[in-house]
């Protein structure tokens, strides 16, 4: 009874050490789907193109290769292939292990990550409004909203940098990476809402059902609340505040392995598999 009553109290984790464990776990899931990603951009686009066949692009994206169309192709190909840079890079720069020990790995990352969201951003609007590449006026809106967040955000990030402004930097390095991938979220936003669901509910064959209309502003938009919901809670809230956090973050980190699960299962590998296969 003495030994009990004078062990001490029972060892519990802080709530800023569960709070960075569960961010990690969310960045780790990240890196998995982004490599995935990348696998399929490079087997569904960069193999095709390096054998001479981008008309084997006509079956991957909505107007992704047109005859006759030469600087409408070549735009979309450039469009994708930097889209496979930004991804394989564009975790790394939230790693903090890497931003502590390769430091000039990081700038110079960071400097590609920026390049490459500035020209994909506006290769999207070439393919939106000159090549119409979407099937709808919201889907439009959608990705031109998404483009003016990533030059806004973007050039904050590449401004506190210079500034060596470290503090806030990082804050708008975060919400540039949040919406420079929104094509990436929107891909597990939809494996996930499909599996979740046991079908694809509120879809339409055009994109313009009530889940499209959401998910094509949510895709950025709920991700980029997220980090924001973070930085604010990790700065200033109390231990309630951050375990209760954690516990929302462990969350979407199970809805994020989810939708990567999904994209590579029934997305990316099999038209991986067919690409190397043809």
């Amino acid at each position: 009874m003495v030994q009990a009553a004078t062990a001490g109290p029972i060892l519990r984790p802080a709530p800023d050490k569960v709070l960075t464990v569960t961010a990690g776990a969310w960045l780790a899931t990240a890196l998995i789907g982004q490599w995935a990603f990348v696998t399929y951009i490079l087997a569904s686009y960069a193999w095709p193109a390096a054998q001479g066949n981008i008309a084997a692009w006509a079956d991957r994206a909505l107007k992704g290769y047109e005859p006759g169309d030469t600087v409408g192709n070549l735009v979309f190909g450039a469009h994708v292939m930097m889209a496979a840079v930004m991804s394989f890079g564009g975790a790394l720069q939230l790693v903090p292990q890497i931003r502590a020990r390769a430091r000039g790995f990081h700038r110079w990352n960071g400097r590609v990550f920026l390049a490459t969201a500035f020209a994909i951003s506006l290769g999207g609007l070439y393919l939106v409004w000159v090549r119409h590449a979407t099937t709808t006026l919201v889907g439009e809106i959608a990705i031109t909203l998404n483009a003016l967040l990533i030059f806004g955000f973007g050039a904050m990030a590449w401004k506190t940098a210079v500034a060596r402004d470290i503090a806030a930097h990082r804050r708008w390095a975060m919400r540039t990476f949040m919406v420079a991938n929104g094509v990436w979220f929107m891909r597990l936003g939809y494996m996930a809402w499909t599996i979740l669901n046991q079908g694809p509910v509120g879809m339409g064959d055009n994109l313009e059902g009530p889940f499209d209309v959401f998910l094509s502003f949510a895709a950025y938009l709920v991700p980029l609340a997220g980090v924001e919901a973070y930085l604010r809670i990790r700065d200033g809230a109390g231990p309630t505040g951050k375990a209760v956090a954690a516990g929302v973050l462990m969350v979407l980190t199970a809805i994020t392995a989810v939708g990567v699960f999904g994209a590579a299962a029934f997305m990316w590998g099999p038209r991986i598999v067919q690409a190397l296969a043809a």
